[in-house]
């Protein structure tokens, strides 16, 4: 039997692109060089059209992190009609702060430098980011100073237009209110490279809430209630000092939820991400 089926293209077809490198950076004690990479997820169609960019940051207390293991979930947000990357980044026993900001303001000026080939709208871009993720999410689109931008493709611009940190540490200070010897194995304490509790200026200076200015840009924030990881405070504290300069905040309580919890992977709260993202990068 011969069927015939007159197809209307409605869709655009969608590419996946992993481990694509956007940096070289020193490893090894400085002796040797190792890629950085994403992965991509980008929509092509036959008009050409340009789609705003989501950047997503994994998790991992800065120690560990795998930029693969959410591309399944990030699909839902190249079929909403974005273009999205999964970056990588140093964790902290590689290097300390800044690293992890300047490999993800690298990767978002890699973006930009190749946003014809990868039909991505460079006026577009937002970030979301999971814990460690959340936190490097806030910092990029709060902190816009040249000091973090090194590398590559520095005429090219880093700062983004929405923001969606996951359960984000914000507060590295609270950690000072701790014994210097249980704030020595904290993360914060890793990710700066000094004992948080004994370097209390340099423990505010890394905290996103020192970067919140009028100038933000539109943030949702997503946080379980029930956190027991990253408190639920570390979030509410973000979005209240938003709220203080009079920025474009939401915060999105997700009730019962822990840290990592399965709720922040059901539809009706990709629905919510879909939507700001929507609303914000048109």
């Amino acid at each position: 039997m011969i069927r015939k089926l007159e197809v209307k293209v409605d869709l655009p077809q969608y590419v996946v692109a992993t481990d694509v490198a956007f940096a070289q950076m020193d490893a090894w004690y400085g002796h040797t060089r190792r890629d950085l990479k994403l992965d991509l997820i980008y929509p092509e169609d036959m008009t050409g059209k340009k789609y705003p960019c989501i950047v997503w940051i994994c998790g991992g207390a800065w120690l560990t992190m795998d930029k693969s293991a959410h591309l399944f979930y990030l699909s839902q947000l190249a079929r909403a009609g974005f273009a999205v990357a999964s970056v990588e980044y140093r964790t902290s026993n590689e290097a300390v702060f800044p690293a992890q900001l300047q490999d993800v303001k690298a990767a978002i000026r890699y973006l930009r430098a190749h946003a014809e080939r990868y039909r991505i709208d460079p006026d577009r871009v937002g970030v979301m980011g999971e814990s460690a993720g959340g936190y490097l999410s806030a910092m990029a689109a709060l902190v816009d100073d040249p000091v973090y931008d090194v590398g590559d493709y520095t005429d090219f611009d880093s700062s983004v237009q929405a923001a969606c940190p996951w359960y984000p540490p914000t507060d590295p200070e609270g950690f000072t209110r701790v014994s210097p010897e249980e704030a020595a194995g904290a993360p914060e304490s890793l990710l700066l490279g000094k004992n948080i509790a004994r370097h209390k200026e340099d423990a505010i200076r890394i905290s996103p809430l020192s970067y919140v200015t009028k100038e933000a840009p539109p943030f949702l924030i997503i946080h379980g209630t029930q956190d027991r990881t990253v408190p639920f405070a570390q979030g509410k504290v973000l979005y209240e000092r938003l709220q203080e300069k009079g920025c474009d905040a939401a915060l999105l309580e997700l009730t019962g939820a822990e840290h990592a919890d399965i709720r922040f992977f059901q539809q009706e709260v990709w629905d919510e991400i879909i939507s700001f993202f929507r609303e914000k990068l048109s």
